[in-house]
């Protein structure tokens, strides 16, 4: 199915779960965790519905289902500068500013990785659009829940982010960062688990 004849009428397939596929690039990330293609790889993966069940949920809402409705592509806001000026000091708006400007980040760096072996990712279907937004959403979450994008950083971070999606591929990578911890050291398992927690 073709990205032009998909439309808001027609179901977004649920791709299968493919376990194997996940766990071979959990293995690239786990030896380069800058490799951000492989946890889209995973997310690919594993997201099996969760995606659909995310967009029902912010329907459910008044304000989630303006949102949904208005369906504006997150990233084109993260990536205007005017906007981003106009938050005051000790806004959400102006943490957001500065941690992207001072780790010279952006939010379509993470678009164009995404895209990368991506099928339907630009497709114009709102289930598509909540994936797009749930990508776009996550280095605000960084800001949000203070969590840095060191290796530690991350890890708690996809912990965190598995509750907020039901998208296992966000619980397999938080599994595979604790089989990495040397030797199963307890601080860093107990950080990564907050972040589930959280």
């Amino acid at each position: 199915m073709t990205a032009d004849v998909l439309t808001a009428d027609r179901p977004l397939p649920a791709p299968r779960r493919d376990w194997g596929a996940a766990l071979r690039a959990l293995r690239r990330l786990l030896r380069n965790k800058e490799d951000t293609r492989q946890v889209f790889e995973i997310m690919r993966a594993l997201s099996g519905d969760s995606t659909n069940k995310c967009y029902q949920r912010l329907c459910s809402t008044l304000q989630g289902g303006r949102i949904a409705y208005e369906r504006q592509e997150f990233a084109h806001r993260l990536m205007d500068d005017a906007w981003l000026d106009t938050f005051p000091q000790g806004s959400v708006g102006a943490a957001y500013r500065h941690f992207i400007r001072s780790q010279q980040i952006s939010a379509d760096g993470l678009a164009d990785v995404s895209r990368e072996g991506a099928g339907e990712i630009d497709a114009p279907h709102p289930v598509a659009w909540m994936g797009r937004r749930i990508r776009d959403v996550h280095d605000v979450w960084h800001v949000l829940s203070g969590y840095g994008r060191d290796g530690l950083g991350e890890a708690c971070l996809v912990a965190f982010s598995y509750p907020q999606t039901r998208s296992l591929g966000w619980a397999l990578i938080a599994l595979g960062a604790i089989s990495r911890t040397r030797g199963g050291r307890y601080p860093y398992v107990r950080a990564i688990w907050q972040g589930y927690q959280r």
